[in-house]
């Protein structure tokens, strides 16, 4: 084989596994190192807050949470965030979002839980919880009694509604929109796939991390609270996250932005009409006058209110295997460190999927896997009696249960980073600058909040009527419904975005004349 044969094949497999070019490290790393740390951050969070709500109080008080506690605080947040935006500098809005949670984290495993009985309602949720049983009917005994149980352990569920809000503001918004302003249309075909590849690397990381802190347990000393030992480590990890967030942050503003090589602010000014910047009332309007950010919203709020149905059967499952904090903590590293590995090694097909195939075949692959893995789960769910009498399988149902639910789960979110989040941040791209702030703001913050809090107000409504594992397939003809909706958004979304492109490539075309 000729040198000049050699060089094009090494080009070819380039194209594949490593789409960079060496000049552009310098702009591609520090990107890198900035969602590495964001996703190592929200993972913990979310291993932890799942671990603290579901073993406290159980899987079913999770609707609650998303709709009477994330809901109104993402609102809350969006009011803020739209607020700040309109008087701050882009780099002090960034500080200012992100040092609120690591503050309060830090102040979780050092502070609010070595201290939790002063914090702890029980006496208010004791008579609260008798006032429900004598005064109101027994329908309404199961989702009220639920409400109790979050009252009493208030203090997880603000844990849980931070870790849930960094999901939607750290990743999604600051990371995003961060990125979206900072890079070109002919970068992001090759730098978001593997943004969120190597960024995703950070599961792995964090899921490590999380079983080895969570097996601390059997080196304590006796009457130590072990859990408590593992939440200050944990808390100290995120803590150490987010300043390494801050310090790539600054590192980044002032050695690439300033390189006319990586960024020029010509190419992101978008339209250059100008006019008075949309508050948080006239963002959602916004959203609703526009068919192309609206699709964009239910495609968000499809995924949330799918998985969000699909996690709280898992979930009730998870506590009957594991019920010890630590235990729990423990198997939700090992899943979180297994999605990131399959994560990693869908990154590889799917960032090929997205530049072979195109963004609408990419776009539709996730709420595929969900439809398909989610009703393996519930089918299995549903006839779970069934197979233990049958004696068929060589471990517990309920290990069975576990384990089909994590593979589902590992799916889905395998493909949804991988495939889901860069097209819809691709999506992005092409719009003017209003709306990619505000917009975005509205609709990975809310809109987020909205599909998980949405499945929340479903399973609050069936609880009514008899425990998780009855309405199972109640659930899964809602769930189906969801991601059919999904789907019509994504096929409409695609015709729109590849008629922004034209429009895009038509201007540039226009102003080099």
């Amino acid at each position: 084989m000729s040198n000049k044969d050699f060089n094009q094949e090494f080009n070819k497999f380039q194209q594949i596994f490593w789409p960079i070019h060496n000049y552009e490290l310098k702009k591609f790393l520090p990107m890198v190192l900035m969602i590495f740390f964001f996703l190592f951050n929200y993972t913990i969070m979310r291993d932890t807050k799942d671990t603290l709500v579901v073993t406290a109080a159980g899987a079913e008080v999770i609707p609650f949470l998303k709709l009477w506690g994330t809901l109104p605080v993402s609102i809350l947040f969006v009011l803020v965030y739209s607020k700040l935006s309109n008087s701050l500098k882009a780099d002090t809005l960034f500080y200012t979002m992100v040092t609120p949670f690591l503050i309060f984290f830090v102040a979780f495993g050092f502070v609010i839980y070595p201290n939790l009985d002063l914090f702890r309602p029980d006496d208010f949720a004791n008579g609260m919880q008798q006032g429900i049983i004598n005064n109101l009917p027994n329908g309404m005994h199961p989702t009220l009694l639920k409400l109790v149980e979050v009252i009493r352990v208030w203090p997880y569920a603000i844990f849980y509604i931070a870790a849930e809000l960094w999901g939607s503001m750290g990743i999604s918004l600051l990371f995003w929109q961060f990125a979206n302003q900072t890079t070109r249309t002919f970068e992001a075909r090759r730098f978001y796939s593997s943004y969120a590849q190597l960024g995703n690397l950070a599961l792995i990381a964090s899921g490590v991390t999380i079983v080895f802190l969570s097996d601390i347990r059997n080196s304590v000393p006796a009457g130590v609270d072990a859990w408590g030992v593992t939440l200050r480590y944990l808390s100290l990890s995120v803590g150490a996250g987010c300043i390494i967030i801050m310090g790539t942050y600054y590192w980044i503003q002032k050695n690439v932005l300033t390189d006319p090589r990586f960024y020029d602010p010509k190419d992101v000014k978008g339209s250059k009409k100008k006019g008075k910047k949309l508050g948080l009332k006239e963002s959602f309007m916004y959203l609703v006058r526009s068919p192309y950010l609206g699709c964009i919203c239910l495609m968000v709020i499809g995924y949330g209110m799918s998985i969000n149905l699909i996690e709280v059967v898992w979930k009730s499952q998870l506590k009957l295997q594991f019920p010890n904090e630590n235990d729990y903590s423990t198997f939700m590293g090992k899943f979180s460190a297994t999605t990131g590995i399959v994560t990693f090694i869908t990154f590889t097909i799917g960032s090929n999927v997205i530049r072979r195939l195109g963004w609408r075949v990419a776009s539709l692959l996730t709420p595929l896997m969900i439809l398909i893995t989610g009703g393996l789960f519930f089918i299995f769910v549903v006839f779970k009696d069934f197979v233990e009498s049958s004696n068929i399988l060589p471990f517990s149902v309920l290990w069975g249960a576990v384990m089909l639910g994590a593979a589902q789960n590992v799916l889905s979110k395998a493909t949804k980073y991988a495939l889901f989040d860069p097209t819809k941040e691709m999506s992005y791209i092409p719009l003017d600058q209003e709306s990619k702030i505000k917009g975005k703001a509205a609709i990975d913050v809310v809109g987020a909040r909205l599909g998980k809090s949405g499945g929340g107000l479903v399973l609050q409504f069936i609880l009514m009527f008899g425990a998780i594992m009855d309405v199972v397939p109640i659930l899964f003809i809602f769930v189906s419904i969801i991601v059919f909706a999904w789907i019509k958004a994504a096929l409409t979304l695609s015709t729109l975005y590849n008629q922004k492109l034209k429009e895009q490539e038509a201007q540039e075309a226009e102003e080099k004349k």
